[in-house]
């Protein structure tokens, strides 16, 4: 498994395991953040370490190949001066450097493609990381503002008959009671004002009805006016 294999199991393991545990998602997030740039430092670490390797081993492989060549030379040079044994010395020591650097190379070059790989793996692993704490800012309000309306919802749902706000109703429906009596009185006071005075229009037309048959029947006492007028007939008749 690759270094950043390991790393990626890691945080999913961390990741799933404060998820199923996480009470406050705001607490989470932060300490998410956290962990990532503690893998990151990890991991770059590690990518150093083995930038360094693919430096050594192409210095190894430099220096090997510099003696192979400096071997060569020698035997070119033994051979020119007809001493074969000397060259033939020359080449053998010339072919274990050669080895050596050929060994060196091939891991030198092993060594180069997995650098470019986990530089090109940092640098997704980098975004990544960049990219949850552009979200991070987001994912905390979106938390806050749940928190908030959850805690505002329950509030509401908690307003039942022995609340505040349901005694607040209760005295509003009592004085809705009240004004309603008092309207009803008033209506009753008006009613019995007019009331009394169709008494009193039915008194004075019962009273005009009775002076009308009294007058029929001559039973009718006589005016102020024809009182007067009898006064001055009787007295003209004496004379």
């Amino acid at each position: 498994m690759g270094i950043l294999d390991r790393v990626s199991t890691l945080l999913r393991a961390n990741i799933n395991d404060m998820i199923d545990k996480a009470e406050d998602p705001e607490k989470v997030v932060k300490q998410l953040i956290a962990d990532m740039n503690n893998q990151l430092i990890q991991v770059k670490t590690q990518v150093a370490a083995s930038i360094a390797d693919e430096k050594q081993l192409n210095q190894r492989y430099l220096d090997n190949q510099a003696k192979a060549n400096d071997w060569q030379q020698r035997a070119e040079m033994a051979v020119e001066k007809g001493q074969d044994d000397m060259a033939r010395e020359a080449l053998q020591r010339r072919n274990a450097f050669q080895q050596t650097a050929d060994g060196f190379k091939e891991q030198y070059e092993q060594q180069s493609q997995q650098v470019e790989s986990l530089k090109e793996a940092l640098h997704q692993l980098e975004s990544k990381i960049q990219d949850a704490q552009t979200k991070e800012e987001l994912l905390i309000a979106r938390s806050r503002r749940a928190k908030a309306e959850t805690q505002i919802r329950s509030t509401l749902s908690g307003l039942d008959q022995n609340s505040a706000l349901a005694s607040f109703q209760r005295i509003e429906d009592k004085v809705n009671q009240q004004e309603a009596r008092a309207a009803a009185l008033g209506e009753l006071d008006t009613d019995t004002m007019e009331h009394k005075f169709q008494l009193m229009e039915q008194e004075s037309e019962v009273d005009k009805q009775l002076a009308d048959l009294k007058v029929k029947k001559g039973l009718a006492a006589p005016e102020a006016g024809e009182k007067a007028l009898g006064a001055g007939s009787s007295e003209a008749s004496k004379d």
